[in-house]
């Protein structure tokens, strides 16, 4: 079992930042990936970013590229999202989620994180 647990959420104007944080523990050796997700009111939960748990590629999707930088700390078992130039689109509970080693889908997910960003 691993244990997710997000935070760094909170209320920002249009154009600031945010990081959240993602702390893994548990069989953290099992991860092969971590992703952030977010979901916004009456909207089905969306892909945000993700990273290699041991190379670091990483991927975003297409609404957050050159805004959001998604980075890790292994020592620390710890997951980051940077979040820049925010929008009000943005407004969403963020979730992370852990992947295991050979399989497709994020097995692990923490409580979320909201991220409300004014206009």
């Amino acid at each position: 079992q691993v244990q997710l647990v997000e935070s760094g959420g909170g209320l920002v104007q249009a154009g600031g930042s945010l990081r959240l944080s993602c702390a893994a523990s548990g069989r953290t050796s099992s991860i092969d990936r971590m992703g952030w997700f977010r979901q916004a009111p009456g909207k089905e939960r969306e892909f945000v970013a993700s990273i290699d748990w041991s190379v670091g590629t990483t991927s975003y999707a297409d609404s957050v590229k050159g805004r959001f930088t998604i980075t890790r700390d292994n020592a620390k078992n710890t997951v980051y999202l940077q979040l820049n130039s925010l929008k009000p689109e943005d407004t969403a509970v963020y979730y992370c989620a852990a992947r295991h080693i050979a399989t497709i889908n994020y097995s692990y997910w923490g409580q979320g994180t909201q991220v409300t960003v004014s206009s």
